[in-house]
């Protein structure tokens, strides 16, 4: 049997992870999703765009013709406001482990890692028709059930840092790159490689598998876009 010197063994490892990597996007079209025409591919990047022409009366989103369990993502993003700035109030984000809940309007409903124009929310867990706000930037939780599903009790465990400091290392109105880590019931967000959440979900209505899906909210006419979307299924 021949032996591969140690380069070569590097190189084959880092060939088998890469392997197991999934680009979700082809950079030219959105073989693979479906939304409403808010969404296309402008200058390489899928592009959600409403104006106050063609506003969306509720939240709605581009979905992912895929189920993800226990997982890793990696994308870009960059979100502005009509005139191009970011001190407004311009919200998106990628649901995971989410449910369609309406087929017409793609409205999905789930866990979401939010992203916004503004300085309080990118980062934070927010569950969508749901439980609403799970984690605020730089804390981790514990969810443990509540005396209602849709009221559980939040426990927080401790400090990833002060959330003007995670502010701080997100780029206004440009790129910028975000990470989500799920295994099981511990869920984990990264901006520009900052960890921003930690939270470990105890409850039955905890979704343990579901789909992708990218966010265009109601309100402020907006333009989001997403590139560089990779996921790593994790066994």
């Amino acid at each position: 049997m021949k032996l591969l010197t140690p380069f070569l063994a590097l190189a084959a490892l880092c060939a088998s992870v890469s392997a197991e990597d999934k680009n979700l996007f082809n950079g030219k079209d959105l073989t693979g999703w479906k939304g409403l025409d808010f969404w296309s591919v402008k200058d390489g990047a899928i592009t959600g765009q409403t104006t106050k022409e063609h506003p969306t009366k509720g939240n709605t989103f581009l979905v992912w013709d895929g189920e993800v369990a226990d997982f890793e993502l990696t994308f870009q993003y960059k979100i502005v406001d009509l005139d191009g700035k970011s001190d407004k109030f311009g919200n998106s984000g990628v649901q995971y482990r989410s449910k369609v809940v309406d087929e017409k309007g793609f409205v999905v409903a789930g866990y979401q890692a939010d992203f916004e124009c503004g300085k309080t929310y990118s980062g934070i867990l927010y569950e969508e028709k749901g439980r609403g706000i799970l984690a605020k930037r730089g804390e981790k939780v514990v969810i443990h059930e509540g005396k209602d599903a849709k009221k559980p009790k939040i426990e927080v465990t401790g400090s990833l840092g002060k959330t003007d400091e995670i502010q701080a290392k997100i780029k206004p109105a440009d790129w910028n790159e975000y990470r989500i880590v799920a295994k099981g019931g511990h869920l984990q967000h990264f901006i520009n490689g900052v960890q921003t959440i930690d939270v470990t979900d105890e409850t039955a209505v905890g979704a343990k598998k579901g789909v992708l899906a990218l966010q265009l909210h109601a309100g402020t006419p907006m333009t989001v876009q997403f590139k560089d979307l990779v996921l790593k299924e994790v066994k």
